[in-house]
């Protein structure tokens, strides 16, 4: 029962590593003449530090974290190569999603709801500049306070999915961004729009956090190749963020305003809602039918896992 909490830190700590760069990003461009570096130089080794930072962090699960145990070392004879390997595992998830309808609901719920999220956290900038004419610097305030934000709100959902299970505060969070797209739509520049950018990080850091644990506790227990199963949600996400800016962009094109592509956005999340109530009061995880699943692991591997959510 600990994925919740522990899906909030990893959250957090990413939130907390994305703050510092931009703060050394930032610093790297406010201050570049006093570096003895020009703007556009500034600009070009805040991009490399970004990628230095990427590749150096992700050194520490390379070489740290233990090899998978249900996992064989030599490649199989269905061995296709890494890339193809990849798309045939992909494969295989969406086949066993036939045998798993409650896995597939929720997808099909993340998918929805995560258009929306991943639309205002994309255009958000985007909106302040091009609809409130907020200054640079109103806009880094606003980034900073994002990040900030989250981490209260992934450590606050975490707690509140203990006392009134996963599917229920996901339900709340997808309300309460319903209700953001609504006051998006009215929102202007000065404190309305940091009250506004604040309620939109409690609930980003809410529902990024939760949708990962929850989607972590339907997934088959017994499966070696849980790698899979989540670059299939990874792959979910960002098919929803490429249609969900579609749509925002398709909207704001249509009526020369992105006020109505905000609140065009509330459909996303209302239909997300619909489907997220579809899985209340069910055992939520399932095991796929005999002969379809894959080979289970070893039995330490998966000691703990919790059976159900609420």
């Amino acid at each position: 029962e600990k994925y919740d909490s522990l899906s909030a830190k990893g959250f957090s700590m990413g939130y907390v590593g994305s703050v510092i760069l931009l703060i050394i990003c930032l610093v790297i461009n406010q201050f570049h003449d006093k570096l003895g570096i020009g703007g556009a130089k500034a600009a070009q080794l805040s991009f490399l530090l970004t990628g230095i930072w990427w590749a150096g962090f992700a050194q520490i699960p390379f070489f740290t974290l233990p090899a998978d145990p249900g996992r064989t070392t030599q490649a199989g004879p269905d061995d296709k190569g890494w890339l193809l390997n990849g798309f045939h595992e992909l494969g295989k998830v969406w086949q066993q999603l036939e045998q798993l309808p409650n896995l597939k609901k929720f997808l099909l719920a993340y998918f929805t709801y995560n258009m929306g999220v991943q639309t205002v956290m994309y255009v958000a900038t985007l909106f302040g500049t091009d609809e409130l004419h907020l200054p640079e610097q109103a806009l880094i305030i606003t980034i900073l306070l994002l990040q900030v934000v989250a981490i209260a709100g992934a450590y606050l959902f975490a707690k509140l999915s203990e006392r009134i299970g996963n599917t229920r505060a996901l339900s709340w969070s997808v309300v309460i961004w319903m209700f953001i797209c609504i006051a998006g739509y009215f929102v202007q520049a000065g404190w309305s729009f940091y009250a506004l950018a604040s309620v939109i990080g409690l609930t980003m850091g809410a529902i990024q956090s939760l949708s990962r644990s929850t989607y972590s506790k339907i997934i088959p227990e017994n499966t070696p190749n849980t790698a899979a199963f989540f670059s299939f949600f990874d792959v979910t996400e960002k098919l929803s963020i490429v249609i969900g800016t579609a749509v925002y962009g398709a909207i704001a094109q249509v009526t020369g305003s992105m006020r109505y592509s905000i609140l065009a956005l509330i459909v996303f999340f209302a239909l997300g809602l619909v489907f997220l109530l579809r899985l209340r009061g069910k055992k939520l995880r399932e095991e796929p039918a005999s002969g379809s699943a894959l080979p289970p692991p070893p039995a330490s591997a998966l000691a703990g896992t919790p059976e159900t959510v609420r």
